[in-house]
Formats: C-alpha cells, sequence, structure tokens
C-alpha cells in the first residue's frame, strides 16, 4: 500500500468510529415537570408546592395553530393560546419564577384535542407552516417570559417525514435565535404516534432535551415490572434520551402512586436511570393538594 494510502485510511477508520457512536443519556437529575391549564380549574402556579432543591418546569397546555373552539380548524402553524390565560398570564409567569429561581415555564404545542374535535398536525406545506409556527410562538413566548417548549401532537394527517422535518426546523429556529433554551416531546406508546416521534429522534434527536413519554397511557393496573420494561423499552426508541418517568394524577390510568410508581422511581434512581418525573396534570392534582407531587420532588431532591 502506497504511503499516503494508508495514511488516508488510518485517518477515516476512527472518524467514521466516532459518528457512529451512541451517546449515553445523562444519569439520575432533580427535573420535576407538570402540565397546567388545560383544564380549566383555577389552577395557579403558586398552588402548588415547590421543592427548592429541585429543576421544576411547568408546561402551560396548550398551543394550538387552530383559529379557537368554535368550529375550529387548522392554521398552518399559526399558534394561539388554549391554556387558562386568566389564572396563568405573562404576570403570574413571571410572578412564580421571581419567586422561586429553580422553576421554568415552557409551553406545550398541539395536545389531544380542540374543543370536541382532535387537534391534528396538518401543515399545507414545511416551509410555509416553519415561517408560520417560528413567528406565532416568539410572539407568544417573548410575552410570556416562557423558557421552552413541548412537543405534545397526538393525532397526524402528514407523514412522518414531514413531521419530523417541521418540528425538528421549528425547534432548530427557536434554539439558535435564543428565544428557547431546552425542547421535548411527548410521545405514547401507540403504532402511528411512535412512527412520527421517532422519525423526528432520529434526526433531530441531537436538539431535543427531555422526553416525556407518557408511561400512564399504558392500560391501569400495569405493574412495576411492567413499569419498568416499558421504560426500557422506550429508552431503545429513544436512545441517548433524557425518559422521564411519568403518571397521571386522577389516577385512572397507568402505574399509580398508590400501586407502586414511586417504588418503581426509586429502582431506576438506583441504577441511575431517573431522569426526572413528570405529571399529567396540575388541574387535576389541586383537588388533592399535589400530595404526590410533594413525593415525586422529596424522591429527586434526596440524594
Amino acid at each position: 500500500m502506497e504511503p499516503h494510502k494508508l495514511f488516508l485510511t488510518i485517518l477515516i477508520i476512527p472518524l467514521i468510529i466516532f459518528h457512529t457512536s451512541t451517546p449515553c443519556a445523562a444519569a439520575n437529575s432533580k427535573l420535576f415537570r407538570e402540565y397546567i391549564g388545560a383544564m380549566f380549574k383555577d389552577v395557579k402556579f403558586s398552588d402548588e408546592p415547590t421543592n427548592p432543591n429541585v429543576d421544576f418546569h411547568f408546561i402551560l397546555s396548550f398551543a394550538i395553530d387552530y383559529d379557537g373552539l368554535n368550529s375550529p380548524s387548522p392554521t398552518n402553524g399559526k399558534f394561539n393560546i388554549f391554556w387558562d390565560s386568566t389564572n396563568l398570564s405573562p404576570s403570574h409567569v413571571s410572578s412564580i419564577k421571581s419567586k422561586h429561581p429553580n422553576i421554568k415555564v415552557a409551553v406545550s404545542l398541539g395536545g389531544y384535542t380542540v374543543g370536541s374535535e382532535f387537534a391534528y398536525f396538518k401543515p399545507f406545506s414545511i416551509h410555509s407552516w416553519v415561517s408560520n409556527a417560528v413567528t406565532s410562538l416568539t410572539s407568544i413566548i417573548k410575552t410570556y417570559g416562557l423558557d421552552g417548549i413541548d412537543i405534545d401532537y397526538e393525532h397526524f394527517q402528514a407523514d412522518p417525514e414531514t413531521f419530523a422535518e417541521c418540528i425538528g426546523l421549528l425547534i432548530k429556529t427557536l434554539k439558535k435565535s435564543k428565544v428557547i433554551s431546552f425542547a421535548s416531546i411527548a410521545p405514547y406508546a401507540d403504532d402511528e404516534v411512535q412512527r412520527q416521534y421517532i422519525a423526528l429522534w432520529k434526526k433531530y434527536g441531537n436538539i431535543i432535551d427531555y422526553v416525556n413519554f407518557q408511561f400512564y397511557a399504558y392500560d391501569k393496573g400495569t405493574t412495576i415490572p411492567q413499569f419498568l420494561s416499558y421504560f426500557n423499552n422506550q429508552s431503545s426508541n429513544y436512545v441517548g434520551g433524557k425518559v422521564l418517568a411519568s403518571f397521571q394524577s386522577d389516577l385512572s390510568r397507568g402505574l399509580t402512586p398508590e400501586h407502586g410508581f414511586f417504588t418503581a422511581c426509586k429502582m431506576l434512581k438506583s441504577q441511575e436511570k431517573l431522569h426526572g418525573i413528570f405529571v399529567w396534570c396540575a388541574d387535576d392534582s389541586k383537588a388533592n393538594g399535589f400530595i404526590h407531587e410533594k413525593q415525586s420532588q422529596e424522591i429527586l431532591a434526596t440524594h
């Protein structure tokens, strides 16, 4: 072999190995997240107890690219506010963040329904949707003083490649312009949902900070071993991602706090896999005084 060919061979091999290596997700963290405002039950940020030793994210639910509750229709990336903006206003965001330096506030995009209709991801084109989304969301985020976005589309009238490109470019653009500092996705175990989000993850996973996997969407009566199996399976689907444990506060589905959720979290923590906990949702938790949120934060804050 000629010397210059030998040099090129030696140079290329380590580059290929480096490029294809899979990053490992971070170990345990103290991140607690909670969706808020979707149910219009007069819940306020200040209602919820906040442990100063956790990183706390409120997630406003939802901003939707639809025109309104009365005969709603898609608006191709032109987002409007669909959360309880009376109790969760810009002044409320500013107040809670000034009182609690460990709190950040994000906005979730999409959601399950608009009024009585499904909220579809339905772009006219990638370019027009991204352009409209960047403009409309930048306005909302700056008005409210928000820190990040969460992607929670659950119904689709677009192929996975279009979803991946639209959402990926949106996150990339908002981060590049420093409008947001973090982004998350909120998939669950449905074949079509998974096709969409895994396509997004494969192309843009490197700019997605958290995976709010909806483990509460599994059947009621989920056991601890089943939950841990689901967690490991989804960690394999979103390789290198910070997959968060989760429960639903009305206790209607999935592994609930009464049936071992916190035991499962402690087991994940012992394995250095507890990347955080999130809850759906504060609106329902208000009725019981946020008892499970307090427990969640205690587990996260304890070494």
